[in-house]
């Protein structure tokens, strides 16, 4: 007995073991659909919160920023004192975050502006952020402050910032980037209004890259209209680059160079850039080539040709020539003998008539109408195809007059922002230009600028004051503000005074303090 009850727990156990092994490789093929389920890229919505929170779990973060809404101010003075108040701990406010503005009230696909403080910025998370941005189609505001940018983030950050159609503000503030590569954020493609770059530790290096996509002969930057670089570190070498960029650039308003190390060789080359500078040999080829494709005969209207001027022949007729001659000829010939044939059988069917009985009469005229009904359908198909063939002629020519149209408007905006096809005036061999005037406000506060500097600038405002009084040129109204605070210069300078008389009248924000009767 005892031996059979063991064989018997034996089989027991052998068959517990098998039901185990098959149960192991059931479950087998589920975990493994469900890691490649979990390998499946996530494909974003257009909801900033959720496409952001699921591509940070997808890239096994270990803590994930929360996302929320930036807090404003209150718009009236009875609201700043809280009714209710929550408590956090310290740690809450140190830890990184995502602060967004929306468009609509918990509606996280209207998100308008995003906001990153103090945390740094890796490669993966700008990869995060290019997935989430480019979908955002209210997005204009971006404001990334010391987030650590790195050379291969910037590039990336200036790679897909024009896929975001509406953005224009963007501000990097307190990034000190060792490469710095800040001319990539304003190329040709750049859709970029106000950049912002405060305390990035930019040297003239930057200052030189900067200038060269800002103002080039070729393909000068026509988007940015504000740019503000205070707080760094550019001095004479780089404002003479950004200089040589304004000679070029039409489309910047706003310059803030307040706190760098520019003294005055960097004011001498910036006013020069502002009242009239003589244009370099490059410069120079640049010009003429430009103006040979516009006296070019493609853009202007065919001459008359010499014949045009007699009375007798006008110029738009050609004259003909031998074979049109013969061709005449063999047409007129061929005009005669059908004329001779219809005339012959006319007489013939005229004299048959009589020999033909009166049913035959009326089934020949039944005939006749029958046929004239149907050359009359044809003629009327034929023209109807006519009509439709020039119909389909006038729209193609529209729609290349269109075209042609549009072509135009942007070669005359193009040439109106072109500052070498402006009038110029020669001087001791040099063509010498008008200088910038649609810079506007210009903040050279707290700099190195001495007396000197300061006199070449009197030179500019004097320029342009007198220039825009004799040409009232739409968009070229020349500084209407002008920062020269805390420079080394003593405040009882005469030409920081006249600066100062020049320049109050123009200020939009100035109040005079005498008051009317």
């Amino acid at each position: 007995m005892g031996k059979k009850v063991e064989k018997n727990l034996s089989k027991d156990r052998h068959l517990s073991s098998a039901h185990h092994e098959d149960e192991s490789l059931t479950k087998t093929p589920e975990i493994l659909h469900d890691a490649d389920s979990s390998e499946q890229p996530y494909k974003c919505v257009g909801n900033f919160l959720v496409d952001f929170t699921e591509l940070c779990k997808q890239n096994s973060m270990a803590v994930i920023p929360s996302v929320t809404v930036r807090p404003k101010p209150p718009a009236e003075v009875g609201e700043w004192l809280p009714k209710t108040y929550t408590t956090k701990p310290k740690s809450e406010y140190f830890k990184p975050s995502v602060q967004v503005e929306l468009d609509v009230a918990e509606r996280w696909d209207t998100v308008t502006e995003v906001h990153v403080r103090g945390w740094k910025i890796d490669t993966s998370m700008m990869e995060t952020f290019r997935q989430c941005w480019t979908l955002l189609e209210r997005l204009h505001t971006i404001n990334l402050w010391n987030t650590g940018l790195t050379e291969a983030s910037l590039v990336s950050l200036a790679a897909f910032l024009p896929l975001c159609l509406h953005l224009r503000n963007v501000i990097l503030d307190g990034n000190n980037v060792k490469g710095e590569n800040w001319s990539e954020l304003i190329g040709a493609d750049s859709l970029i209004q106000m950049l912002s770059l405060r305390h990035c530790g930019i040297t003239d290096t930057g200052a030189c890259g900067i200038g060269r996509v800002l103002g080039n002969m070729k393909a000068p930057n026509t988007k940015l209209i504000s740019l503000n670089l205070s707080g760094n570190l550019i001095g004479d070498v780089g404002a003479e680059s950004l200089a040589w960029g304004l000679r070029m650039n039409r489309t910047l308003m706003a310059l803030t160079l307040l706190g760098n190390n520019i003294g005055n060789k960097g004011a001498m080359k910036i006013s020069e850039a502002l009242s009239r500078f003589p244009l370099s040999h490059e410069e120079t080829v640049e010009r003429r080539k430009l103006l040979s494709d516009h006296s070019s005969p493609e853009r202007k209207s065919p001459a008359l040709s010499r014949r045009a001027e007699s009375k007798d022949r006008p110029g738009s007729v050609r004259s003909m020539t031998t074979t049109d001659k013969t061709k005449l000829k063999q047409s007129a010939k061929k005009k005669e003998v059908k004329g001779k044939d219809t005339k012959d059988e006319t007489k013939t069917v005229k004299k048959e008539e009589p020999r033909e009985s009166r049913g035959s009469k009326t089934k020949g005229s039944l005939k006749a109408a029958l046929q004239l009904m149907a050359s009359a359908s044809v003629a009327e198909s034929a023209k109807s195809q006519n009509k439709a063939k020039e119909k389909k002629k006038e729209k193609t020519k529209s729609s290349v007059n269109e075209s042609d149209d549009s072509d135009a408007l942007s070669q005359e905006l193009s040439d109106q922002m072109n500052p070498l096809l402006e009038t110029t005036d020669l001087l001791d061999g040099n063509l010498w230009i008008a200088g910038n005037r649609t810079l506007i406000l210009l903040n050279l506060s707290r700099n190195k600028i001495g007396a000197e500097g300061i006199e070449h600038l009197l030179r500019a405002v004097q320029y342009q004051t007198t220039l825009t009084s004799l040409e009232h040129k739409p968009g070229a109204m020349g500084l209407m503000r002008l920062a020269l605070n805390k420079n080394p210069v003593p405040a009882d300078n005469e030409s920081l005074k006249k600066i100062l008389d020049l320049m109050q009248p123009k200020d939009p924000f100035y109040i005079s303090s005498v008051v009317a009767p």
